[in-house]
């Protein structure tokens, strides 16, 4: 018998001799695998595919104690450079509220398999009562079915990025499967029969309504097929409140890794807004989208790398604050750039907390206090937590 003595950031618990089991708990004695003395934070996983898909890897563990080991995630991330400040109550989205995913999809002889994979194997595990995504979504399950039954083969996988969009699903395909007349005549009766928004075969459009859009405050966007979109709107609305919170009553803002303008086109409402991202794409839908829209603040755009050629002290005097969200490496160059000289608030937000916090601690180490922050858990009884965070300098 083995007694489990934490979990770790991964969602496993740890033994005391240092074996990791999937599915128990802190305080709980196992024997091959099986729980001989539950936790008390133990709860019935609410969804029938829990113990094989690999989708969530918490669901047998109650909400208090997912809050509390994910808010210590970041706790520790913080403390392991040395920042202490007040981390706030998190925020977490409810159940069926992803509305993005992506999934894998293979022929069989019977059809079609489409789901998550496997704990720690490329098997695909069906996934009719998920409890994570959107009933939209849920219910295109069988489009996807017929997408695959059109596009996959037995031996290799196809990858469906989906997306409830406001008039339908937007679905993007990733395969090696060549695009061919015959299939893409296919694959748009589908798209028409099932009232898709839009389906896009690898970069080719199949079918397109022209109306997959996304509303940011009171904008409408078209995305690029499978762009980033914040995984729940509850989670989008978390983070931008943050956001305005933390950059306070600024005239002139900057947003850094602006995306299609999920905080830009929000935040315009209230201030002038330099949006700034290295997707050429993304940047041009969001452009599209304030072009039509009305009543917002004076919105710029630029397409740059802010990996190879961050804002320089220069250009930053330019704002009364940064609102910056970087991709999981973080932005090393570009807070280095925002400790030399950068704008009294800073609204930083973060997918990664050992990365928020290493970039945090330069700002720190040049005079910026990090006010407070904000856990954000829009990926439920997943092994993932973001976060906003308030940092001024007087």
């Amino acid at each position: 018998m083995q007694q489990i003595i934490a979990l770790t950031h991964h969602g496993l618990g740890r033994a005391i001799d240092g074996t990791l089991i999937p599915r128990t708990l802190p305080g709980e004695v196992v024997e091959d695998e099986r729980i001989i003395t539950p936790s008390s934070d133990r709860v019935r996983p609410p969804c029938r595919h829990f113990k094989s898909c690999g989708g969530c890897v918490v669901q047998h563990a109650s909400d208090a104690f997912v809050a509390e080991w994910k808010t210590d995630i970041i706790r520790v991330a913080l403390a392991a450079q040395g920042l202490e400040t007040e981390i706030r109550p998190i925020l977490t989205s409810p159940p069926k509220s992803r509305r993005r995913a992506k999934l894998s999809g293979r022929r069989t002889k019977a059809g079609a398999l489409v789901g998550f994979h496997r704990i720690g194997s490329d098997q695909i595990v069906s996934i009719p009562d998920c409890q994570l995504i959107t009933p939209a979504l849920l219910a295109g399950m069988d489009s996807y079915e017929e997408i695959t039954r059109l596009a996959a083969s037995r031996k290799t996988e196809i990858a469906l990025t989906v997306t409830e969009a406001e008039s339908g699903l937007d679905i993007l395909v990733q395969t090696e499967r060549p695009l061919t007349r015959e299939l893409r005549e296919d694959l748009s009766r589908l798209a028409g029969q099932n009232g898709l928004a839009r389906l896009v075969w690898n970069d080719e459009p199949v079918y397109d309504t022209g109306h997959a859009a996304q509303t940011f405050g009171t904008v409408q966007v078209i995305p690029p097929p499978g762009a980033f979109l914040q995984a729940t709107q509850s989670g989008e609305d978390a983070l931008f409140a943050a956001a305005l919170e933390a950059a306070g009553p600024a005239d002139h803002i900057a947003d850094l890794f602006c995306g299609c303008g999920t905080f830009s086109l929000r935040l315009s409402e209230r201030s002038a807004v330099h949006a700034i991202e290295g997707d050429a794409d993304m940047v041009h839908a969001l452009e599209r989208g304030a072009r039509q829209a009305t009543g917002l603040k004076p919105i710029t755009t630029e397409v740059r790398d802010l990996f190879r050629r961050p804002l320089d002290t220069g250009e930053l005097r330019k704002f009364d604050a940064v609102v910056i969200d970087p991709p999981r490496p973080g932005a090393a160059a570009q807070m280095a750039e925002l400790a030399k000289g950068g704008p009294p608030r800073i609204a930083s937000l973060s997918c990664n907390p050992a990365t928020f916090a290493r970039d945090t601690k330069v700002l720190t180490g040049a005079g910026y206090t990090l006010d407070w922050v904000q856990p954000i858990d829009q990926f439920r009884w997943a092994a993932h937590v973001e976060l906003a965070a308030q940092l001024t300098r007087c």
